[in-house]
């Protein structure tokens, strides 16, 4: 559908975006994910026309779009801030587009009114038509600039960081409402968070970014369970890593030593998930496992799981997390040493680069990743 080729993008001889090829698909929900500065903004900039790039094409269903002006792309963009009229209603900042676009406005009122209640029904502001923008909530604006967006019918949909003024609850909620109004209209959406759990819980592809190049992209599970590079392993906030050398069968970081899976060599980068671990009294840990001893500090509890914080020997702090659907919470002894463990076959290494390494593990486990 959309084809971004080889984008160049710099600000004082500084590369915002760097060589960035991408496919958007039709009909799917691709989010993209980074650091601050890692050009997820810039790239949504780019594809609307509100930048152009130094360098690459875009094409949309095969036309080169670098020609066309930000107003005739059929791309909409959904800003962070959502950037409605304050002096206008819910109804009439929805109908702004259709009525003072310039290509085919709807000069048709009762075919305005009746897109504009349609619309509003479908993000679900039925009713709040006649209300100031400025007497609902925040979720509720964010709808309108939706729906904004949405009623000129765009082919994509840009949205830029969509809920990150959005309290905690509000967000959750609207991770899944996001996902069923773009299934309802089939409309493709392009959606930049830093938030590495929105990334991965509504996209049906994850982009992740940094320093304007794709690291990598794939589905969220597959990049939740297999990051192509330290950098991804990073953003995720999901795994502890240890930087290190590999001496033969082993890993070394300072002083500390853990095994390695089979027929590896070369690794820099030691990741295991936090998930992946589990804690036993010293020298209870089964025997063929990845293991280091750590003196337990405290916990964290978010809800639906624990977070537990062990101290390696050298100040290292190593996060072990067990959800309460799976474990009963455990009360582990302040200041104690415990043995933590995991299956060599989680074991992810990545090279001096930060690229992935394969390990030739030979457990069934590993080869089924």
């Amino acid at each position: 559908m959309l084809e971004i080729v080889d984008f160049w993008k710099s600000f004082d001889g500084k590369p915002a975006i760097a060589g960035l090829s991408l496919d958007v698909r039709d009909n799917e929900y691709l989010t993209l994910l980074g650091p601050s500065g890692s050009g997820k903004s810039m790239l949504l900039r780019l594809i609307a026309g509100i930048e152009r790039p130094d360098r690459g094409d875009i094409r949309l269903d095969g036309v080169s779009l670098l020609d066309q002006p930000t107003h005739a792309r059929g791309i909409g963009f959904v800003l962070q801030n959502f950037a409605l009229f304050p002096h206008m209603s819910v109804a009439d900042n929805v109908a702004y587009g259709l009525r003072h676009r310039q290509i085919e406005p709807v000069t048709d009122e009762s075919e305005v009114v009746k897109r504009v209640a349609a619309m509003l029904a479908l993000v679900g502001l039925d009713g709040l038509e006649e209300r100031m923008v400025g007497q609902i909530s925040g979720g509720q604006r964010q709808r309108v600039a939706l729906a904004r967006t949405l009623v000129t019918e765009p082919k994509i949909c840009l949205l830029d960081e969509p809920l990150g003024a959005l309290d905690a609850n509000l967000r959750a909620r609207m991770t899944v409402e996001l996902r069923q109004i773009r299934k309802a209209l089939g409309v493709t959406f392009v959606h930049v968070t830093g938030n590495e759990n929105e990334a991965l819980a509504m996209g049906d592809r994850l982009v992740v970014l940094d320093q304007g190049k794709a690291l990598q992209v794939d589905r969220p599970d597959v990049v939740y369970a297999k990051p192509a590079a330290e950098a991804v392993a990073r953003f995720l906030n999901a795994f502890n890593l240890l930087n290190g050398r590999t001496e033969g069968e082993r890993f070394v970081t300072g002083e500390i030593s853990v095994a390695l899976p089979e027929n590896c060599s070369g690794a820099d980068h030691y990741a295991i998930r936090y998930d992946q671990i589990a804690v036993h009294e010293r020298g209870a840990a089964p025997a063929g496992r990845g293991d280091i001893e750590a003196r337990y500090v405290t916990s964290e509890y978010l809800g639906s799981k624990f977070i537990y914080f062990f101290e390696l020997a050298g100040g290292k702090m190593i996060e072990v997390e067990q959800h309460l659907s799976q474990h009963e919470p455990v009360r582990h002894r302040r200041g104690a040493t415990y043995q933590l463990s995991w299956d060599l076959a989680d074991v992810l290494l990545f090279d001096a680069e930060g690229r992935a390494i394969e390990a030739l593990a030979s457990s069934p486990a590993r080869r089924a990743v």
